[in-house]
């Protein structure tokens, strides 16, 4: 038994920092990468009051034997109709039944129907499933979205020769709280649908069955123990799609899917069935299982990311939120990560990636960062630059004093100590990092390029603001002679707003500009 999901009936041919806080972010937020509505379809965490646990207990003791025998019988009789309709047919689920075969499995049993393959191997069920000719589903092998797409379509346009196909388009169970993103197959033939609505109006729900709450097999139980279980089934008007849905499946869906929300009163989400492989993978490296959940449809298509990457990014997510609690980054853990002390560079980074100013950063903001702030940064032109920057004498490789004077000046920190963020780098462990030690550590963690891009881009900033208050004078002082100093420029050391090395680095900047330096 399904939750409150949309079901499918063919109609016709149819196919069912105090200073950071004063600066302007460079990068806008976009509405369309906003929280979903419902945070978790997927979690349906129901509790038993002591009056429901006695009352299930009193009526299962008269209830549960009885509907378990007639089930048992009824698991039967289908089965041996199912094997008489299917006895000596030839063609197996590629050929239609015909004639009195599909007048008896109309008869006995259901419509058409999609279903998972593994499904059609269990014993007795499998038999009944496999009369219904389901289109068979595999989730691990690659090759079966097309195939199913495929099969749905040709069954969709047979001009009858196959019965009504019913879809469950969102692909998953949720907890009916919305309505998740709308699989394809039941709209790339572009033909009439009708959306069926199944709503459950019991007080005590014991069908709602998703991956956190109670399983299978207590929620049957549950159910057979129940006096009565209350379903609703209404059907929408059929929906004929324009010749601009036809020709756009997603759009097709997207718009079939706001008629039956809107019919049910709940929202639509973004999520998928992938968000429950990332889910589950959140919880097997030790996160709150809802940390995986991104809305994978919507990044995946406004971000051009597929799930392997999403999920190697979990991992590195993992690595670094596992000294936190509730599965998100703060401020000290983000810092670590990096191998550097907390700065205004660093508050400013992280400010980039808590896109909620919650003070963390969740899978969904790193993921989202990740994407539109550190990979566009890590180019091979911003990757050269910082090694110019970094190199110093111009001889092609990186000393850590070179590597420490940089990251001392960039942080405001002069005794910062980065020698475990040298040696990281230096993977050939020769005491200097090559363009290639370099290009390849920035690679692999783009974390720094944006971390690079964020200090220039405060260099900017602050040499803005001064240039602005040297040419906002008073009326008195545009009438006042200015004096020269005492002190020849020769012997005064230049102080760049923006300088690369601090104080007590013993090279001479004295001859830099600050032009060059920028």
């Amino acid at each position: 038994m399904r939750n409150n999901r949309p079901g499918w009936r063919g109609g016709g041919i149819a196919a069912s920092g105090a200073s950071m806080a004063q600066r302007t972010l460079p990068l806008p937020r976009q509405q369309s990468f906003s929280p979903p509505v419902v945070p978790n379809p997927f979690v349906h965490p129901g509790r038993l009051s002591a009056g429901d646990k006695l009352r299930l207990v009193l009526l299962g003791i008269i209830l549960l034997p009885l509907r378990a025998i007639c089930m048992v019988v009824l698991l039967l009789l289908s089965w041996l109709s199912a094997s008489a309709a299917t006895f000596c047919h030839t063609g197996g689920a590629s050929v239609p039944l015909t004639g009195w075969r599909r007048r008896m499995i109309q008869a006995t049993l259901s419509c058409l129907t999609l279903s998972r393959a593994e499904n059609l191997s269990t014993p007795v069920f499998g038999t009944i499933l496999s009369s219904l000719q389901p289109v068979a589903v595999s989730r691990q092998d690659p090759d079966s979205r097309k195939n199913t797409v495929a099969e749905i379509t040709s069954r969709a346009l047979s001009r009858g020769q196959w019965p009504q196909i019913l879809i469950f388009p969102e692909g998953t169970c949720t907890n009916r709280s919305c309505l998740i993103t709308f699989k394809q197959g039941a709209f790339i033939p572009g033909v009439p649908v009708q959306p069926v609505l199944l709503r459950y109006p019991n007080k005590l729900d014991t069908v709602t069955w998703t991956w956190q709450g109670y399983s299978l097999k207590e929620l049957c139980i549950m159910t057979l123990c129940q006096l009565f279980t209350r379903v609703e089934v209404e059907f929408l008007p059929v929906y004929v799609p324009t010749e601009e849905e036809r020709n756009d499946p997603i759009l097709f869906a997207s718009r079939v899917r706001q008629t039956m929300a809107t019919a049910l009163k709940v929202p639509v989400t973004d999520h998928t069935f992938e968000d429950c492989r990332l889910m589950i993978s959140a919880g097997q490296l030790t996160l709150p299982m809802e940390a995986g959940l991104v809305e994978f449809t919507k990044i995946s298509k406004k971000l051009n990311l597929k799930w392997n990457h999403v999920r190697e990014q979990l991992d590195t997510f993992a690595a670094i939120a596992s000294a936190s609690k509730g599965g998100r980054i703060g401020i000290e853990e983000f810092a670590e990560y990096l191998k550097l002390p907390i700065s205004d560079v660093l508050r400013e980074l992280f400010l980039l990636f808590d896109r909620n100013g919650d003070g963390t950063i969740d899978f969904r903001e790193y993921v989202i960062g990740l994407s539109i702030l550190c990979n566009p940064a890590n180019t091979e032109e911003t990757i050269h630059m910082a090694f110019k920057l970094f190199d110093q004498d111009d001889d092609g490789t990186i000393t850590e004093k070179e590597f420490a004077c940089i990251i001392q000046s960039a942080l405001g920190l002069p005794d910062l100590d980065v020698s475990n963020l040298f040696k990281e780098i230096d993977a050939y462990e020769t005491g200097k990092l090559s363009y290639d030690e370099f290009k390849n550590f920035a690679l692999e963690h783009p974390e720094y390029a944006k971390l690079f891009t964020t200090y220039l881009e405060l260099q900017r900033h602050q040499l803005g603001m001064a240039e602005e208050d040297d040419n906002i004078q008073s009326p008195e002082a545009k009438h006042t002679p200015i004096r020269k100093s005492a002190v020849p420029v020769s012997e005064t050391r230049p102080t760049a707003r923006n300088k690369v090395c601090p104080a007590d680095c013993e090279e001479d900047t004295s001859s830099t500009s600050d032009k060059k330096d920028d």
